[in-house]
């Protein structure tokens, strides 16, 4: 153990963190994104539930929840503001009312065509081809699952 207890510590150095490392590139690539998604009218987390529901219309708020690592009360405004551009629809099921059926409206299934250029643009600013960004992407689902399982 260090006598000087104000001598640096490698394994806390702010740079030595992943964490840090993880959490500043999050930042700076929702900074490339915001005027991207500005034109087209959506922020980030708008943004990761439309590409949800691009993928697969008509889940459940619950389901969209799932699939972005979210609480689904936190979820529900995201969704309320998207109904209220017109880009989808919210119905309770018939089955059960608790569930709340989220579908996408014409103007929401047309934005997908408006976005069809923003993964080409992130590219761009990233620097990287598209087998290292994708050889990343692996490594953080990687990384996800470890610590989902850790929980």
């Amino acid at each position: 153990m260090n006598a000087d207890t104000n001598a640096p510590c490698d394994e806390l150095l702010l740079n030595n963190q992943v964490c840090f490392a993880l959490h500043s590139t999050s930042l700076l690539m929702t900074k490339v994104y915001k005027p991207l998604l500005q034109a087209l009218g959506l922020t980030y987390p708008q943004y990761l539930a439309m590409l949800v529901l691009w993928e697969q219309d008509g889940l459940t708020v619950g389901e969209i929840s799932h699939r972005l690592l979210t609480d689904p009360g936190s979820l529900t405004p995201l969704l309320k503001r998207l109904e209220s551009e017109g880009l989808l629809n919210r119905t309770r099921s018939r089955e059960d009312e608790r569930v709340v059926l989220v579908e996408l409206t014409d103007k929401g299934r047309n934005l997908r065509e408006e976005a069809r250029k923003v993964p080409q643009c992130i590219l761009e600013a990233s620097g990287r081809t598209v087998q290292r960004l994708q050889k990343l992407q692996a490594e953080l689902l990687e990384l996800r699952e470890s610590l989902q399982k850790s929980l």
